[in-house]
């Protein structure tokens, strides 16, 4: 059986829109483009038809 009195003191409210934004856009992750930027930095100096 459910305890909602315990649950109720568990319970964490969610973000808020512009909090969930800020936590969202605050972690450096790196995505495909930063793979690739990454690649191209690499072979560019060794590979100049490369632009």
């Amino acid at each position: 059986m459910i305890n909602f009195e315990k649950e109720l003191k568990n319970f964490e409210p969610s973000l808020e829109v512009e909090e969930a934004e800020a936590a969202i856009y605050n972690h450096d992750l790196t995505d495909v483009t930063d793979i690739i930027t990454d690649i191209l930095r690499e072979v560019r100096p060794t590979n100049p038809q490369i632009r």
